[in-house]
């Protein structure tokens, strides 16, 4: 049997910005529900084989997330901090992860999906295209949440089922 192939290349996009988008902040609400799991005082000292407690793991998801959107939205460079004393609770973390939820919303708004393919430095630092780093942000948070249902295992908590987004 014969196939046919051709050399001109085509610019087929699997997955649209939009599904993109509604597919992480699927992951978001995920992750927010696994905080919200969390007892308060674990959230901040519980940890396992030398791993950090959730809430430290927290500061970098929230580093990452909104700061990565906007500084790909606005063409800018921003240095990445994860010093973010303000998470000091719960309460706190959960508002402050809302708040980036809606900042992701507002900035990818801003981010044509011709940029897409265009290469980057994250942070100042991280080479790659837009679409590899948002992959990166979203897959960071999936490893990371993993760790937060061990945790929540190892403390007989049952977590979120993870396919609920």
């Amino acid at each position: 049997m014969e196939t046919m192939t051709s050399n001109t290349p085509t610019t087929t996009s699997v997955i649209s910005s939009k599904d993109l988008l509604a597919h992480w902040q699927g992951h978001r609400g995920l992750t927010r529900r696994l905080i919200e799991a969390f007892p308060e005082k674990e959230l901040f000292e519980f940890s396992i084989g030398g791993m950090r407690p959730f809430g430290k793991i927290l500061h970098e998801l929230l580093a990452l997330a909104a700061p990565g959107v906007k500084e790909i939205a606005e063409g800018t460079v921003q240095q990445l901090n994860e010093d973010l004393e303000q998470a000091d609770t719960k309460e706190k973390i959960l508002a402050l992860w809302d708040e980036a939820t809606a900042t992701i919303d507002q900035y990818w708004a801003q981010i044509p999906d011709e940029r897409f393919q265009e290469k980057i430095m994250a942070f100042g630092q991280y080479e790659g295209t837009v679409q590899s780093t948002v992959l990166y942000y979203i897959d960071n948070e999936i490893h990371h949440r993993g760790q937060g249902y061990v945790y929540l295992r190892a403390l007989s908590i049952e977590p979120p089922f993870f396919w609920q987004r």
